[in-house]
């Protein structure tokens, strides 16, 4: 498992709002969440600007149930 200054840099991506949805909830409720849910944020670090963008800000869904969790969990 990625340490805690290593999945905040992973946060950063460049595009202001990726950052503020990601940043966020790794700051508000990353810590509280069960490690299975831990793990899917940090596999959700590893995809590309272009698939996070279409995720987090887009009404598009992942043929993955564990993306899709987490993604609700961060717009939420």
């Amino acid at each position: 498992m990625s340490s805690f200054p290593e999945i905040r840099w992973q946060c950063r991506r460049g595009m202001r709002e990726l950052d503020e949805l990601l940043t966020s909830f790794l700051d508000t409720k990353y810590a509280d969440c069960p490690n299975d849910v831990q793990i899917a944020f940090v596999e959700l670090l590893k995809l590309s600007d272009p698939e996070l963008v279409k995720l987090l800000l887009t009404p598009y869904r992942s043929q993955s149930n564990e993306i899709n969790n987490i993604i609700d969990k961060i717009k939420n």
